[in-house]
């Protein structure tokens, strides 16, 4: 029994651990600045090229090492240049105006980052796995687990509670609490709405970007990255129940384990299986596993 079900424990939870860090900054921004970021998947693929460019670089270089690092520094880079750069020219004109148009700023934002990064990076597929190398394998109860899936596991849990401490706990995280219950009463006590807008984007696409950089040693980067991992994010994001942390955590657990489990025993349905819950939860729970009906002003 344990031979059978904990290789697939481990996969479903390493496979949840970077579906996580994409759909909860999908639900942070969304939860802040009320946009359902379309472009959010773009992040995802610029973060593993860039992380595979620069650890291959540091290994070719005889410092195969701080690929390992290369794993935190390409994201960070990607959110401290492109959040508030993206936030303050694109998206800041569209809040309060249809979500129609919003979606609409945010695919042709999407599209041109897709060809950024084949104009940048070309079609050719990129993959590097030094990270997985150097952290080794191990052995328990006779099976061989990567300890880089560890390592997922393990940073998965460290982001979602400091998410949870930064926002209950801290003075910024009460400012954006804030901003998010009441834009307007908040402005009016003096809180820099527009400066929280930016951080909550920029957090949003240093946690989509990090999500990207560490599935790069476990996959083959190439064009239409961003958009499949879009796809799911948006999946994982309704079933949890959108601008829900907490919803987003159970989500991808849920879903990581749904497509463990059909690899294993159906691959044939490995594709859809996310899908097929997300359909499943919004029959029964319109607004998700963890969200609630509220009230729209209009």
């Amino acid at each position: 029994m344990f031979t059978t079900y904990a290789p697939l424990v481990v996969d479903g939870l390493a496979d949840a651990a970077l579906i996580f860090f994409v759909a909860v900054g999908l639900t942070l921004v969304f939860s802040v600045v009320r946009i359902l970021n379309v472009a959010h998947g773009s992040f995802y693929a610029l973060g593993a090229y860039l992380s595979v460019v620069i650890g291959a670089f540091l290994a070719g270089r005889g410092w195969p090492v701080l690929s390992l690092a290369a794993l935190v520094i390409s994201p960070l880079a990607i959110a401290l240049s492109l959040g508030p750069l993206l936030e303050r020219t694109m998206l800041r004109w569209t809040y309060g105006r249809p979500e129609a148009l919003q979606i609409l700023v945010t695919f042709g934002l999407f599209l041109i980052l897709e060809d950024l990064q084949k104009l940048i990076f070309g079609v050719q597929p990129y993959s590097q796995n030094t990270p997985m190398q150097l952290l080794g394998t191990s052995r328990i109860g006779g099976i061989v687990y990567l300890n880089y899936q560890f390592l997922l596991i393990g940073l998965a849990l460290v982001v979602g509670i400091s998410l949870r401490l930064l926002l209950k706990r801290s003075r910024i995280g009460k400012l954006i609490v804030a901003v998010v219950a009441d834009e307007e009463l908040a402005r009016t006590v003096g809180i820099d709405a527009p400066r929280v807008f930016v951080l909550a984007f920029s957090v949003g696409v240093f946690l989509a970007a990090l999500g990207g950089a560490l599935a790069s040693p476990t996959i083959g980067v190439a064009p239409g990255l961003g958009a499949e991992i879009m796809v799911l994010a948006f999946a994982v994001a309704a079933i949890g129940g959108l601008g829900q942390i907490e919803g987003a955590a159970f989500a991808a657990i849920l879903v990581g384990f749904a497509r463990a489990g059909a690899i294993y025993f159906a691959p044939e349905f490995q594709p859809v299986v996310p899908y097929l819950v997300m359909v499943a939860v919004l029959i029964v729970r319109p607004y998700g596993l963890f969200g609630s009906v509220g009230l729209r002003r209009i």
